[in-house]
């Protein structure tokens, strides 16, 4: 299977994902690495590793659908089965997520369906919650609203601020999303009729939960 990782950033959760499929524990070849920013510097270690980029400037295009054509051209030019969101910062629209329906996944920061968009950790820490977390899903049209296939959670402590908590959440992300990969590249998590299922059961609604 040929993969995607789509960054805008340092891809940290690109290189979790890289030194698995070294390791041999994701039996998938990285194919391609797109980013909206030229100076995202995820792709120094893409380009180290050997693996072909792209880079399409979100503002060189007159509006969302046309930039997700040119980037749905290129993946498929280059026979890419699956594509991982790993901190990609635009939303993405129908044009790109249908034809890789059940065949896309992001990681959100937090235990959704709390907090979808921006600011989680702040936005966890101001509702005093005693817990947050990341979850990987499957990418539909909603935003961080499809399918979960795998959640982990921490513990907010009293001297938690979001940056702080940042760095924990970060830490299970390296974690699961791998594993979530992992799962999707063997057949074991698919979508079907808008629901994950793991070795065909399906999930609840967190999916496979790991707790702090």
């Amino acid at each position: 299977m040929k993969i995607a990782l789509f960054i805008s950033g340092r891809g940290s959760n690109m290189d979790a994902i890289l030194a698995s499929c070294q390791a041999g524990h994701i039996e998938a070849t990285p194919a391609l690495v797109v980013s909206n920013k030229a100076d995202a510097k995820g792709l120094l270690a893409a380009t180290a590793a050997g693996i072909p980029t792209a880079i399409f400037d979100h503002r060189d295009f007159a509006c969302r659908e046309d930039f997700d054509r040119a980037i749905l051209a290129r993946v498929q030019q280059a026979n890419i089965d699956l594509i991982i969101l790993a901190g990609f910062m635009r939303i993405l629209t129908p044009e790109l997520i249908k034809p890789f329906q059940g065949r896309m996944l992001n990681i959100h920061p937090s235990l959704l369906p709390k907090y979808p968009g921006l600011n989680t950790h702040q936005r966890a820490i101001d509702a005093k919650d005693t817990i947050a977390g990341a979850t990987v899903h499957f990418v539909i049209e909603e935003l961080d609203a499809g399918p979960a296939v795998i959640q982990a959670s921490v513990d907010i402590s009293e001297q938690d601020d979001a940056g702080s908590l940042q760095q924990k959440v970060l830490e299970v992300e390296h974690t699961i999303y791998p594993l979530a990969v992992k799962w999707v590249v063997e057949g074991r998590v698919r979508l079907q009729e808008g629901k994950a299922f793991l070795d065909g059961e399906p999930l609840p609604p967190s999916g496979v939960r790991i707790e702090a």
